[in-house]
């Protein structure tokens, strides 16, 4: 009997220590994330976890490293641009805290229909934002638990205008070509600032699939792609920020 009353003394203590060392961790977690994402209210993202691993990527592939990304303001962006990633990726933009439940429940029903093999996703550019900027590349609970947790942080801290700003100049856009200015560049020969709305929606139309798809090779589906794109953007109504 006294032996376990020992054991159970002794092991209190172990316990405790655990916990007050988790609660440490979580503590100095969030703390950093906040920082970290206050931080990036007013500093541009050097760099993201995507483009460092493209890079590795290329290195096993033999290929030198490639980075092109043109940082540009917000309102320097051309207002197609903007409608054209709203209308294709989160026509709910500015109404929702940072996650369509809609969109969500829908992913949800058609990724567990049996025989589906091609996974649909249910982000919002907030989300897509929060996961460029913040996290790593896959596929997890754990990392969409982050996503979540990210996605909030930058709805609570970020304007509307700062998250979308972050986002059209981090997404990848093609090989070792990130943002919208480098793809104007790359795809048209311009400045983002002069695109046309047939131009911001074709690029747009390959948003989810920039390394298969290209606006200079455009197929008969991303064609329809952009097709689509075009008439939500006519449909959106004026972006009020």
């Amino acid at each position: 009997m006294a032996r376990k009353q020992t054991k159970s003394k002794a092991k209190k203590p172990l316990f405790k220590r655990i916990a007050i060392v988790a609660g440490k961790i979580l503590l100095w977690f969030f703390v950093f994330s906040l920082v970290w994402v206050l931080a990036y209210r007013f500093i541009n993202p050097p760099i993201t976890f995507l483009m460092v691993q493209r890079n590795w990527e290329r290195k096993a592939d033999g290929k030198p490293a490639k980075i092109k990304k043109q940082w540009v303001k917000f309102e320097d962006i051309s207002d197609n641009m903007k409608r054209a990633a709203v209308s294709s990726e989160d026509q709910l933009f500015l109404q929702h805290m940072g996650f369509d439940l809609n969109a969500i429940e829908k992913a949800y029903k058609n990724n567990n229909k049996s025989g589906k093999k091609k996974v649909k996703g249910g982000s919002t550019i907030s989300q897509q934002t929060a996961k460029n900027v913040f996290l790593w590349p896959g596929r997890s609970y754990v990392r969409k638990a982050f996503e979540a947790y990210f996605t909030l942080l930058i709805e609570v801290l970020w304007s509307k205008e700062r998250i979308l700003e972050v986002y059209l100049n981090v997404i990848e856009m093609g090989d070792g070509i990130y943002g919208a200015e480098a793809a104007a560049q790359k795809y048209y020969g311009h400045s983002c600032m002069k695109m046309s709305r047939a131009e911001a929606a074709l690029l747009a139309a390959c948003f989810p699939n920039p390394l298969r798809w290209n606006p200079n090779k455009a197929t008969r589906y991303i064609k329809h792609r952009q097709y689509l794109i075009m008439r939500n953007m006519r449909l959106l109504g004026p972006l009020d920020f």
